[in-house]
């Protein structure tokens, strides 16, 4: 089934969330930013932008920004936000918190719809966002964590709205037939510049023997898994695939009790899956026409 790559997807983030939470031994969330996005440059977004030039561009450096240069850096600065604040959430709160605060986008998109493109959300997607919400009180606890972990998961939460606002970017920049190779390049253009100025200002951190085999792991699942979703959507059924892409907060929990033994009170159980269903339900819903 073509929509089951979303599955592959769902598996190689929830490894590479795994290799981010080891490498953060080593590495700041920023560093591994960095990092992750040289990969992505080097086997995506250079070998398509090579493919383009030979393609028979006359004006590359013109082809290369195209009319809407700034939507597409507008595009690239909210994903670098939403990746440097999903890293830091992996690097402080148990794996499965971070990803499943990340993976509520889809009831932050419902919420930013109307006003980024116009498109009225039913009550059906407002109960679904709801639903959510009531989910991320039982996941956060604010009344009884530690103000560290409570900060962390408020990190962790606007990841979440960043992705909502990077997919509205990429729906907009979709809207106004801009290829995908140039939205590819300057995503990891602003990445790189983002994450390597920041790392610059608070210090690197050396790469050695010991740590190395991690950033490559980093880098060659965040490709895989950015290429299998790339694959889902192309071929799948959408609001199927939508549905398969939170299998990465199964994984994720799997991974967090078999690899870092971890152990979440039944509160926090609870509102991981309150939290995945709404946004199922708030992915199909979207991808339906916001109908039941």
């Amino acid at each position: 089934m073509k929509s089951a790559w979303m599955l592959v997807a769902g598996l190689c983030f929830a490894l590479m969330s795994a290799v981010v939470k080891v490498a953060s031994e080593w590495f700041s969330g920023v560093e591994l930013v960095f990092y992750r996005s040289l990969f992505a440059f080097v086997l995506i977004a250079l070998p398509m932008l090579v493919w383009r030039r030979r393609a028979g561009f006359v004006n590359f450096a013109g082809h290369l920004a195209g009319e809407h240069l700034a939507k597409h850096l507008q595009r690239g600065l909210v994903g670098f936000l939403a990746l440097v604040m999903f890293f830091y959430a992996l690097g402080n709160l148990p794996m499965s918190m971070a990803v499943t605060l990340n993976y509520a986008s889809p009831l932050f998109l419902a919420l930013l719809m109307p006003w980024q493109l116009n498109e009225r959300p039913t009550m059906w997607q407002l109960a679904a966002v709801g639903l959510g919400f009531c989910g991320m009180l039982l996941l956060l606890r604010p009344w009884e964590v530690p103000v560290a972990d409570l900060w962390a998961g408020v990190i962790g939460l606007l990841s979440g709205v960043m992705a909502a606002f990077a997919y509205i970017n990429v729906r907009k920049l979709g809207r106004l037939h801009e290829p995908e190779w140039r939205t590819v390049f300057w995503f990891a253009v602003v990445c790189l510049v983002g994450a390597g100025v920041l790392s610059t200002l608070q210090g690197w951190h050396g790469v050695n023997q010991d740590n190395v085999l991690w950033l490559l792991l980093l880098g060659a699942l965040a490709t895989a898994g950015q290429l299998a979703m790339t694959r889902a959507y192309r071929t799948g059924r959408t609001a199927l695939v939508a549905s398969f892409a939170f299998s990465a907060v199964l994984f994720s929990t799997l991974f967090d009790k078999l690899i870092f033994k971890e152990s979440l009170p039944l509160q926090a159980w609870l509102g991981m899956l309150v939290i995945v269903a709404a946004g199922v339900w708030a992915a199909q819903l979207s991808f339906n026409g916001g109908q039941e």
